[in-house]
Parts: C-alpha cells; sequence; structure tokens
C-alpha cells in the first residue's frame, strides 16, 4: 500500500501522530502562532507554546482545540497540514488516510467540522473514531469481548467516562472538565489566598511537582513566582501539596460525578463485570498522583491509572487505523 496512513490524537493540550509501520513519531503542545496581519501561521507545537503570554502584539499564540473540540476551524486545519507535512504525508499525488479522535459527547456539527478539516489539511481519506473506544483499545483492554469493561479517559479540555462492551460505547458521559479546568482552579485559588497572579507554565510546573488528589503523608512545598494583585509587582511565595490539593479538589469531584452517572446508568451485567475489572484511566490528567485512589474512595469501584496513559488514545487509533476493515462499524468517514 503506497498510502501513509496517520493517526492524529487531537487533544487540547497536546497532539500526538502515529504512523503505520513507523510508531509515535511526534508529541507537541497543540498550540499555534499566527500573524495578527496576514494571520498566516508562524509556529506550531512547542515552538508556539514558548510563546505563551509572551507575544508581542504583531502575534496572536492560541490554543485551537478547547474543551476536546475545536473552536478555531481555520487555526486548526492549518495545524493538522503542518502536522500531516511534516510526518510526509505530503506528497501531491498520494494523498494518506488520515484518522482523527473525536470526544464521544461531540455534536454532529463538531464532527463533521473535524473531518472537514482534516480533508481540508490534505488527507485523501479522513476516518473519525470515539476517544473512550481508541483510549480503551490503547489500553490492551480487549474491547470486542461481550463484558463491560470502564475507561475514564481525562485530557486537557475534557473528561469522558465510558462502559465499552463488543466494540462499542454502551454507556458514556462527558464533563468539559479536566487538565485546563485544574490548572484554572489553581490559578483562582492563588489569587483569592495570595494575591499572587500566576502564568499557566508555572501552574503547569507546580501541579506536576507537587500536586496531589489526596493530601499526601509527607507535605511537599516548593516556590513560585508571579506577579502581586495588589501593587502589581513580582513577587514569589512557597506553595504546599495540601494547599494544591485543597484548591483542585472540586474539578476531581466533577470528574468523578460523570464516571458516578455512568455507573449508575450500566446495565446490571455490565455493572457486575466493571466492579470485577475496575475503572482503567488514560489521559494526561490520570496521571495526577493519587488520583486511582481518590476515584476508589468515592465511587467504591478499584480505579488503576493505564501504561502509557498519555499515548492510550493514540496507540488504539493507530491499531484501528492498521485493522481498519474490523473496524469499519465503529468509524465515520469522509473521503
Amino acid at each position: 500500500m503506497w498510502r501513509k496512513r496517520i493517526a492524529i490524537d487531537l487533544g487540547t493540550a497536546n497532539t500526538i501522530v502515529w504512523v503505520a509501520g513507523e510508531g509515535i513519531v511526534t508529541n507537541e503542545p497543540t498550540v499555534v502562532a499566527v500573524s495578527a496581519e496576514d494571520n498566516k501561521v508562524v509556529a506550531v507545537g512547542e515552538d508556539a507554546k514558548r510563546m505563551l503570554g509572551r507575544t508581542p502584539e504583531s502575534l496572536i499564540a492560541s490554543r485551537p482545540m478547547r474543551e476536546g473540540v475545536i473552536a478555531d476551524y481555520q487555526v486548526t486545519e492549518a495545524m493538522l497540514k503542518y502536522f500531516i507535512n511534516k510526518v510526509g504525508g505530503s506528497s501531491r499525488f498520494i494523498k494518506p488516510e488520515v484518522m482523527v479522535c473525536v470526544p464521544a459527547g461531540c455534536t454532529q456539527v463538531e464532527r463533521r467540522a473535524a473531518l472537514d478539516a482534516t480533508i481540508g489539511a490534505g488527507a485523501g481519506k479522513a476516518y473519525l473514531i470515539e476517544e473512550p473506544l481508541a483510549a480503551a483499545i490503547g489500553a490492551n483492554i480487549p474491547v470486542s469481548a461481550p463484558s463491560g469493561h470502564m475507561i475514564v479517559d481525562m485530557g486537557g479540555g475534557s473528561a469522558e467516562a465510558a462502559v465499552i462492551s463488543l466494540g462499542g460505547v454502551v454507556v458514556h458521559q462527558s464533563v468539559r472538565v479536566s487538565g485546563n479546568k485544574i490548572d484554572e482552579a489553581i490559578q483562582a485559588y492563588m489569587k483569592k489566598k495570595h494575591n499572587l497572579i500566576v502564568g499557566d507554565q508555572s501552574v503547569e510546573d507546580m501541579k506536576i511537582k507537587i500536586g496531589s488528589a489526596t493530601p499526601l503523608e509527607k507535605e511537599e512545598n516548593m516556590e513560585i513566582s508571579g506577579r502581586d494583585q495588589v501593587f502589581g509587582l513580582p513577587r514569589s511565595i512557597r506553595i504546599t501539596s495540601t494547599e494544591i490539593t485543597e484548591a483542585i479538589k472540586p474539578v476531581l469531584l466533577q470528574i468523578i460525578g460523570a464516571v458516578k452517572g455512568v455507573l449508575e446508568d450500566t446495565p446490571p451485567e455490565l455493572a457486575a463485570d466493571i466492579i470485577d475489572k475496575g475503572i482503567v484511566m488514560s489521559g494526561g490528567t490520570a496521571s495526577l498522583r493519587n488520583f486511582a485512589k481518590l476515584m476508589t474512595e468515592e465511587t467504591g469501584v478499584p480505579a488503576h491509572v493505564a501504561e502509557d496513559p498519555m499515548l492510550c488514545v493514540v496507540k488504539g487509533t493507530g491499531i484501528v487505523l492498521e485493522n481498519i476493515e474490523l473496524w469499519r462499524r465503529s468509524v465515520t468517514t469522509k473521503r
């Protein structure tokens, strides 16, 4: 087969690209920098992320995906074109087959926008697959079996809980709350409690280094710098892991609320399977310390984090793309 096959996990925070026969080839932030004058793309990915919050008036650095779906159609198309060209799928004669993931809860309009943007970016054939199904396949869950499996996929913009059986999504619920809302909760806490305005990158560092879903036995702390809300001058303070836990708890409980909603709607036979097998957590937010422990405490169902949680969706998408005939009924197509 001459045509290149590319799977793209188009996330709110990161875009991961997989190519048939090569595996994962690129993992970059979903950020695009555009020239304000002529709307031309200046930088994409890592280079554009460095510009966030630091651009002059002539440049606009932004995230074209919001809450798991396309917020800026033209910029998303330009970004897809960049990634497709980067992995060598830019031949004028043989256009690649591209599969992109969408949240299970997104509307028909949002699905069509994703397909159109993929075709517009240079794909010869575009496929869409629902994220929870792709995540379950990538987490090595035997989704084709006639038994219930529960996956909770939590990215940067949305969290989706789904029960999967016989190769399809049986029950699902999504909340447009996830990693970005956790960051916003920390920023709001810093403003309210310490009168300090903190940048996105600093918040991300705090969350990764000392963040935890439950209080830590041995409290950790780190120094954080920002701008004083009252005097407008730079200032540094020390922040503790207990404060971060307190700030993010309401957001985590919203995600767990969606999981509980799915468990309530699950048919009894499948519910029995889930109690046996537990909840599998995937996506970047699943890496938050002790989140699986909090999930188990709140739902009463054992929860564990999948191996390589950030890569589950793209791996699953790649598997489906390589075996497209087997999964034909689970994907949407446009050529």
